[in-house]
């Protein structure tokens, strides 16, 4: 019988991963079970969707990022639910028995009942969807190239961005860019500058969670790049060849072929089976109420961390479903193992924030960071310095980084591919 705690971390996002990094020490067996065989750096996905980066640049082996902590198994699986009796995470094809468990499946996009638009309005949360988003943009010009209906090129050529939260403005900034620079007389018959592309939200300005003088500059950039910002909007349907809406009390239907969700998230389904198997009831956005560190109420040796967590900070205010929380929960979460199995407490999480960034496009970035409001230039810098600082191999961010500078020297976008069907 083996007397050394086994933990297990079920998801290697940036909570699950900071976790199985941060107990490099631990007197403890890890096993870090994944149903993805790497660390996707979501961050940057929407690079990947714009045709910026390639999807091996922002993914990362787990195995190869682990490989001298001997004390961390990986394991290639699909999760299933739990039996928190039992101490057994259940496993599409098996079971694994644990002594501690942290849960860090993550987030899905959220529809918000809509399931069905997600057909027609991929979201942005793995490279699949990252791929499919660059097809859908690319394969609307070539489709406008061919149409002799100008109706339907207008169609083609309307791009659509359901929220102006910071994945939204990244987008749509990005899809400004494509048009005006990278695509710009490659057509023949199209001039890809007149394509339209719309920012829809319910919200009353760009980039809410901001200052309100930030999000006026991103607004300002938004307008330069031929963003058309639509606030107070909300969607009412979507359909393969339109999203209707409604604005000022009345509905509208836009043409269009491209619809790109970035309105929301929700926790993964997996905290559904953890409520049903601790009986807890789920918050809002399907997240898990945990205490102040952590640990599932009624289950001392369960943590759940990142985007999956409900929890408070101290004005009263949900956590952000971010990556800088994810990973200050999963080193905390580390921590408090470490110091339990020494028999010792420590103080419940506190959540630091550092700030707030978003790229909208060339030399063109919003920045509150520490209590500081920057932009421009200097806030654009900032934002790619940070980005490579946290991609988890050295060889993506030497990569990402030879890539940005291409980019930005040639304005092309390299990772133009149409793949998929």
């Amino acid at each position: 019988m083996n007397s050394i705690p086994h933990i297990v971390i079920v998801g290697g996002g940036f909570a699950g991963l900071n976790a199985a990094r941060a107990l490099k020490h631990a007197p403890a067996r890890v096993t870090l079970v994944d149903r993805r065989n790497f660390h996707l750096f979501q961050p940057l996905l929407y690079q990947v969707a714009t045709a910026a980066l390639s999807p091996a640049n922002i993914a990362s082996p787990l195995r190869y990022i682990l490989k001298k902590q001997k004390n961390v198994n990986v394991i290639l699986a699909e999760v299933t639910g739990f039996d928190l009796k039992s101490q057994k995470v259940l496993l599409k094809d098996g079971e694994l028995s644990y002594d501690t468990l942290v849960v860090a499946a993550g987030s899905e996009n959220n529809f918000f009942g809509h399931d069905d638009w997600a057909k027609h309005a991929p979201g942005l949360k793995s490279l699949e969807d990252a791929t499919q988003i660059r097809s859908r943009i690319l394969h609307a010009f070539e489709a406008a190239e061919r149409e002799t209906n100008p109706d339907l090129r207008a169609a083609l050529l309307t791009f659509v961005v359901v929220g102006a939260g910071p994945t939204g403005v990244e987008l749509a900034g990005a899809l400004g860019e494509i048009a005006r620079d990278t695509l710009r007389n490659e057509f023949h018959s199209i001039q890809t500058q007149s394509a339209k592309i719309l920012l829809l939200d319910s919200v009353t300005r760009v980039l809410p969670p901001y200052p309100e003088e930030l999000s006026a500059k991103a607004k300002s950039a938004l307008d330069n790049l031929g963003v058309s910002f639509q606030p107070e909007t909300i969607v009412t349907g979507i359909s393969a060849d339109a999203i209707t809406v409604r604005q000022n009390g009345e509905d509208k239907s836009i043409p269009t072929r491209t619809v790109l969700w970035a309105a929301g998230v929700k926790a993964s389904p997996l905290g559904q089976a953890l409520a049903q198997a601790s009986g807890l009831p789920l918050q809002r956005g399907g997240k898990v109420s945990v205490q102040p560190d952590l640990r599932l109420t009624g289950y001392q040796n369960v943590l759940v961390v990142g985007d999956m967590a409900a929890l408070t900070d101290h004005t009263g205010k949900y956590l952000p479903g971010t990556a800088p929380v994810a990973m200050q929960q999963g080193r905390y979460a580390a921590r408090l193992i470490e110091t339990s199995l020494q028999g010792k407490t420590i103080e419940p999480f506190k959540y630091f924030h550092k700030g707030d960034m978003a790229t909208i496009g060339r030399k063109i970035a919003v920045a509150h960071v520490w209590g500081f409001k920057f932009n421009g230039t200097l806030a654009w810098l900032s934002w790619l310095f940070i980005h490579l600082w946290y991609i988890a191999k050295f060889e993506d961010r030497l990569l990402v980084f030879l890539q940005w500078a291409w980019n930005y020297f040639t304005r092309n976008r390299s990772a133009r591919l149409i793949t998929g069907r």
